[in-house]
């Protein structure tokens, strides 16, 4: 089992920016990377950026690409997810994930909620115009 906790969200202005964290606990030698999901409220669950744990590969939803960076500390297992340049629109809950199997070049596997075994609880954004 892997555990993941999320840390970092909160109110920022439009244009600022926040830094998400993720901690791994558990069996992390299993782990193959990590990625950031977001959802708003009666909206899917949807892809923001991932993650490999070996050679730090990257993968981004096309609408985050140049606003959001992810990196990794892999000594840490730790995932970070930098967001810049907010906007109202980025208000929603985060969540940090980690498949159970390795997905393969990036992709649509990687892009898939159900590709994903473990969840953290989730970090509130608000951003505000």
């Amino acid at each position: 089992q892997v555990q993941l906790v999320e840390s970092g969200g909160g109110l920022v202005q439009a244009g600022g920016s926040l830094r998400l964290s993720c901690s791994a606990s558990g069996r992390t030698s299993s782990m193959y990377g990590m990625a950031w999901f977001r959802q708003g409220p009666g909206k899917e669950r949807e892809f923001v950026a991932a993650i490999k744990w070996s050679g730090g590969t990257t993968d981004y939803a096309d609408a985050k690409k140049g606003r959001f960076t992810i990196s990794r500390d892999n000594a840490k297992n730790t995932v970070i997810l930098q967001m810049n340049s907010l906007k109202p629109e980025d208000t929603v809950v985060y969540y940090c994930a980690a498949p159970v199997q390795y997905l393969g070049t990036f992709g649509s596997s990687w892009r898939r909620r159900g590709d994903y075994a473990y969840w953290g609880q989730g970090t509130q954004v608000s951003v505000s115009s």
